[in-house]
């Protein structure tokens, strides 16, 4: 399909979804239910399918990676709307002063109508399905803009939901950026965004001109910080995970480490064991995914070459002479930084990690304060007292304590970014409000006191009321 034809195959999608959301503008729980249950199998039914596909997309796509990454959560994220959905959408009773008695206040959440979902390559699945849940349960309709660097993926998520649903319920299209473009310049009552912050800005300039509301996953530069006093083979066990699932290719994986003055080597070569017992090689590993392609490949190979040319000092953690070839790039730490480097410009999303020292805890916190507010911040401390020091002075879209990523993860908690690094949140029942409109509903009974107000203005009723509510 030429991309003529696949932007007005997407405005006749839109259409005919905005046609059927007037006809059935607030979807009963029954129906909701009906949509979740059919995601659930709709992935369930299909999980080696899409590992088998997740995997041709990048070259290498470790199955435990897709499992954990993209299967589990979106399953998990389902399951959760599921559970909640009942209780979300039973009418909220709010307060009424005596002021406006006798009446009575609720807000009831109602489906915005049609979501456009924009979805990046790095977790195409869950990327894909975890906004469609919450959009789904919030009672809506939606077309998911797929990735043009997961083909696979996006010829098979089109062909199941397809079977699964109404065209006019969900659809998925693939497409380059002139149809990402298009996408982000038709009227949906919602878009939803998950990518860089430079993409981020043209959606949101898109979007403005027909005053679509947005929600923004991006991304940055996201700290690890370990207190002077953690045992560094503790936080290298806490941390290495989140950084090298995906082989780094995540949104919230730790993009440097803060690391206490004189205990860089150390934490160097606990990185080093860490990693060589995860990855005894990494050439043709399974279990190591590759750089999804040769574009990014080369971006970050550039990123090191930058980083060497400019005095850093790098080690890789593996020696794997066809990673070229396969594009397996390992782990790989920069130390000696300086600000002038690429590397610390730019947010990273792959598998190189720059240490940098600091002397006091102040200068760490400084150091992240003085940079853009990042989607994850990491604290490796069992002291609570500084866990609240940084977390009090510092800015983030979600912090992990002792922990890395997994914060994503967890249902109930909302996840999103904050300035740069996003704006609005999803997951647990923030999902379900952010694809709502929370209505506002006052009522009145036979007797209402309103008249009481009426002009000619300064009886006694008005100076009473004046005298009694201004103050």
């Amino acid at each position: 399909m030429d991309t003529a034809t696949q932007i007005d195959h997407l405005k006749q999608l839109f259409k005919s979804q905005k046609a059927a959301f007037n006809k059935s503008p607030f979807p009963d729980y029954r129906k909701r239910l009906n949509n979740l249950n059919k995601l659930k199998s709709l992935l369930l039914d299909n999980q080696q399918q899409f590992i088998e596909a997740l995997n041709k997309d990048f070259g290498n796509r470790s199955a435990d990676d897709s499992k954990i990454g993209d299967i589990l959560t979106s399953v998990s994220g389902i399951n959760y709307n599921i559970s909640n959905l009942k209780r979300w959408m039973k009418p909220e009773k709010r307060h009424v002063s005596v002021l406006f008695q006798p009446a009575k206040a609720r807000v009831e959440y109602q489906p915005l109508g049609v979501v456009g979902i924009l979805v990046p390559w790095n977790y195409p699945v869950f990327l894909a399905l975890g906004p469609l849940a919450a959009a789904l349960a919030a009672g809506n309709r939606a077309i998911i803009k797929m990735s043009e660097f997961t083909p696979n993926t996006t010829a098979l998520l089109t062909k199941l939901v397809t079977s699964h649903f109404d065209e006019d319920e969900v659809s998925v299209v693939g497409g380059e950026a002139e149809v990402a473009s298009v996408f982000s310049s038709l009227t949906f009552d919602h878009i939803f965004f998950t990518g860089s912050t430079a993409v981020g800005k043209l959606v949101m300039k898109a979007a403005a001109e027909n005053l679509v509301p947005v929600t923004l996953e991006l991304g940055g530069k996201s700290p690890a910080i370990i207190d002077k006093k953690m045992s560094i083979k503790t936080a290298v066990e806490r941390l290495i995970l989140g950084k090298t699932l995906n082989s780094g290719q995540t949104c919230v994986a730790p993009d440097y480490i803060l690391c206490p003055k004189g205990k860089v080597q150390e934490l160097s070569d606990e990185l080093a064991n860490s990693f060589n017992k995860m990855f005894p090689g990494i050439n043709e590993n399974n279990d190591y995914t590759s750089v999804v392609n040769d574009g990014q490949y080369n971006r970050l190979i550039n990123l090191i070459a930058d980083a060497k040319a400019k005095g850093a000092s790098v080690r890789e953690l593996a020696i794997n002479p066809e990673c070229q070839k396969s594009r397996q790039l390992p782990l790989t730490l920069i130390t000696n930084i300086s600000n002038d480097m690429t590397v610390m410009q730019e947010e990273i999303f792959g598998p190189i990690l720059p240490i940098i020292e600091y002397d006091t805890i102040e200068q760490a916190i400084s150091y992240v304060n003085d940079r853009d507010r990042p989607l994850a911040l990491y604290i490796y401390s069992f002291d609570k007292k500084l866990q609240q020091q940084i977390i009090k002075q510092t800015h983030a879209g979600g912090v992990c304590i002792n922990d890395a990523a997994f914060h994503v993860a967890v249902d109930d908690l909302p996840f999103g970014g904050v300035g740069p690094s996003g704006m609005g949140s999803y997951h647990g029942e923030e999902g379900f409000k952010t694809f709502s409109h929370a209505k506002s509903i006052l009522s009145r009974g036979k007797i209402s006191f309103t008249p009481m107000l009426f002009p000619p203005y300064g009886t006694f009723i008005h100076n009473l009321v004046y005298k009694l509510f201004i103050r």
